[in-house]
């Protein structure tokens, strides 16, 4: 029997579809506990903290990058991909990690980064060595124009040209990310290949699925064409800052490519024997639920993907939920949505989106309510706010480019706190690699523990409800509605319905209870019921839930 199905029989089932409907906890490793003093979190100190993680009843971790690096993107520039970084621990703390978690009852998925590997990889040092060596063509080369000049105008998300030069081949190598990240040439069969013994690699070591980065940036126009400018009023920055010029092009040819989905479908079959699911980011500031849907449809590509649309800056009004939804119903209903509000690369959406207490509770139920697998992140359950870090203690190369205007995603990465007894959160003995935020410590866990109306336990009972109700992990969906500024829909499973409306204000408001016989339900949610005159009366950032009974 192989590690991974001796491992996989200690879950609670062997359900291929465990994933629909997912709850899905990810983990930042440099800042989730420290086992060793270093300032650094590492994959011995995330097994130690899988009893919290598993306290709030979700289905699957995923963690972050913590292969071999030279860390210049903090794990997203990998250099070997089989194996750990020294500074994340070794592949027997990482088999010890998989093995607590599913002792605990919950799955694991890896963040793989396929698009592009570090110019410290063995693969891209012998691609630049010359035109013709054995892995010559892994990496997308191209000669200069006559003038010297880049191939065609494709921007890097990371700022400037999306191409650098190198004198070895006298060509021009794209990377889409920072120079340091050169872009694999997926119309190379061999690096296909290569890429699918990675994927075999970790299912072997008992992963139970992958968080798929950048999924649609995988494959370029062969033709390298030129990418379209995009008119001002097209533009937003919902995948990169508005000081960013990447925002400023249609990326019709730098990505987004239709070749995309037969590798996906390669990597559907290799992960099926294992009974292993995929989330895909798909990178899209105009297109990305459209692409949700082409990546997610049918049963032979992946199994989810998530878009921009919830991580955007501005907060989602009742309207604008309702437009997200509408779109999806169009362009992905065979597919299968994974909603996020807050992750690695963006301001924490406390913050984001300036939310109260209650607000920030009424946000968590609606997100366990949404037809769609649903990611949360690591202090999200504690409801921490983006922390301020001052520039001369800026880690992210992000920031530092386009600083002041954008700070980067170190405020949203500082360290989980554990504890208030110390200045370090219990995260680490040693100096943190980027400071505890002392406005986190009095929101730590153990302070939240022992207290009944912290937000730490609204995502316990939240997704709890979530899990009892085969309508909300499963279910079908009518059409989302709202009525000023209520959001409100119907799930269906099998005979189960349900009612949710969600009151997105900071006002009261009134709505019409649907026809027919309902039971209020989600008291421990805060959920109202009708009231005398029949009407739902919600108050500022209340739900109503209500299951259909029988006539």
């Amino acid at each position: 029997m192989s590690v991974a199905l001796s491992q996989a029989a200690q879950l609670p089932e062997m359900d291929k579809d465990w994933w629909r409907g997912a709850v899905i906890y990810q983990i930042y490793p440099r800042s989730y506990q420290d086992s060793n003093g270093d300032g650094i979190g590492d994959l011995l100190g995330i097994a130690q903290r899988l009893p919290h993680v598993a306290s709030l009843g979700v289905d699957a971790i995923w963690i972050s990058p913590f292969f071999t690096s030279p860390m210049k993107d903090f794990g997203y520039d990998v250099s070997n991909y089989c194996d750990v970084d020294p500074m994340f621990g070794s592949l027997a703390d990482f088999d010890h990690l998989v093995q607590t978690a599913h002792q605990l009852g919950m799955r694991v998925m890896i963040d793989l980064v396929l698009s592009h590997t570090s110019d410290q990889h063995p693969w891209f040092k012998q691609s630049r060595a010359s035109r013709d060596n054995a892995k010559a063509n892994w990496y997308v080369w191209a000669d200069p124009k006559p003038d010297g000049t880049p191939p065609n105008n494709w921007l890097s998300i990371f700022g400037g040209s999306a191409w650098q030069w190198d004198g070895r081949r006298e060509q021009y190598y794209l990377h889409n990310f920072l120079t340091s990240q050169p872009d694999l040439n997926f119309h190379e069969p061999e690096v296909q290949d290569a890429l699918l013994e990675v994927a075999r690699f970790w299912l072997d070591r008992g992963v139970d699925g992958f968080r798929l980065d950048t999924i649609n940036f995988y494959i370029h126009d062969k033709e390298l064409r030129d990418n379209p400018p995009l008119p001002p009023e097209k533009r937003n920055a919902t995948i990169a800052p508005s000081v960013n010029p990447y925002n400023h092009q249609e990326h019709l040819y730098s990505k987004n490519q239709p070749e995309n989905l037969d590798f996906l479908r390669k990597l559907r079959a290799v992960m099926e024997p294992y009974g292993a699911a995929a989330v895909g980011e798909v990178g899209d500031a105009q297109r990305g639920l459209e692409i949700m849907g082409e990546y997610t449809a049918g049963d032979d590509l992946m199994q989810m993907c998530y878009a921009f649309e919830f991580l955007a800056n501005a907060r989602p009004t009742a309207q604008d939920i309702v437009e997200v939804m509408d779109r999806v119903d169009d362009v992905a209903s065979e597919g299968w949505a994974c909603w996020a509000f807050s992750n690695h690369d963006v301001k924490r959406h406390a913050s984001r989106w300036n939310l109260n207490h209650g607000g920030l509770k009424l946000m968590t139920t609606l997100m366990m309510c949404l037809r769609g697998s649903a990611c949360i992140y690591q202090g999200e359950e504690l409801g921490l706010t983006e922390a301020d870090v001052a520039f001369e203690d800026l880690q992210d190369p992000y920031g530092i480019e386009f600083w002041p205007e954008f700070k980067g995603r170190d405020g949203c990465r500082t360290p989980m706190v554990w504890e208030h007894s110390n200045q370090n959160g219990g995260f680490t003995t040693g100096m943190p690699w980027l400071p505890v935020s002392h406005e986190h410590l009095h929101n730590s866990v153990q302070h939240q523990e022992d207290d009944p109306s912290a937000i730490l336990h609204h995502y316990r009972r939240a997704i709890a409800f979530r899990h009892a109700h085969p309508a909300l992990d499963k279910g079908a969906h009518d059409k989302v509605k709202a009525t000023g500024s209520v959001i409100h829909f119907t799930r269906t499973h099998g005979d189960e319905t349900i009612f949710c409306a969600f009151n997105i204000s900071d006002d009261p408001a009134v709505i019409d209870m649907p026809k027919g016989k309902w039971a209020q339900i989600g008291l421990e949610l805060g959920s109202a019921g009708p009231q005398p005159d029949g009407k739902l009366h919600l108050g500022p950032w209340q739900p109503s839930l209500a299951l259909k009974m029988k006539s």
